[in-house]
């Protein structure tokens, strides 16, 4: 990151869009919108057992990491009625996790490691005990580190 963009991203005064995240079992984007606002029951819901997916506004399945992670478990794909979410389609969840350094305990000289401890990828790493980094090559993008952060640095770009 640049000089000029860190300080613009500093005094931004422009909200950040939300980002959608979707689970990870789906071959088209526009199927949400055709099939899922006619499910009644949500199963997809109902069967994630770690009851991170969330019916959003226009009533499509979101991911909501702020209780936990996505274990990859298929769940939500094997309860699909519409078949928008299929197992043949399973994939890396579609977000990119980052760490915001200005909120992190760790980059601020004090040991923490909150999103190490939960993440089943070990694509958590510190230089020493301290400045954490997300490998981006062996993240899955779980979500997990997002709910333990005590300071909410951990958040989808």
């Amino acid at each position: 990151m640049k000089r000029r963009e860190l300080f613009s991203s500093l005094f931004s005064n422009k909200k950040k869009e939300n980002t959608v995240v979707r689970p990870p079992y789906f071959d088209d984007e526009n199927s949400f919108y055709k099939e899922c606002p006619e499910c009644i029951d949500t199963p997809c819901v109902t069967f994630c057992e770690e009851n991170i997916i969330i019916i959003s506004s226009d009533k499509t399945p979101v991911l909501n990491f702020k209780e936990g992670g996505c274990t990859y478990c298929d769940e939500c794909a094997e309860a699909c009625p519409s078949d928008v979410l299929e197992l043949e389609y399973k994939k890396k969840i579609d977000a990119v996790i980052e760490i915001d350094v200005l909120k992190c305990m760790s980059w601020s000289q004090t040991m923490c490691f909150s999103c190490k401890d939960p993440c089943l990828d070990d694509a958590i790493e510190f230089l020493g005990m301290f400045r954490p980094s997300i490998n981006d090559s062996k993240c899955t993008s779980c979500g997990f580190c997002i709910s333990v952060c005590p300071t909410e640095a951990i958040k989808i770009k």
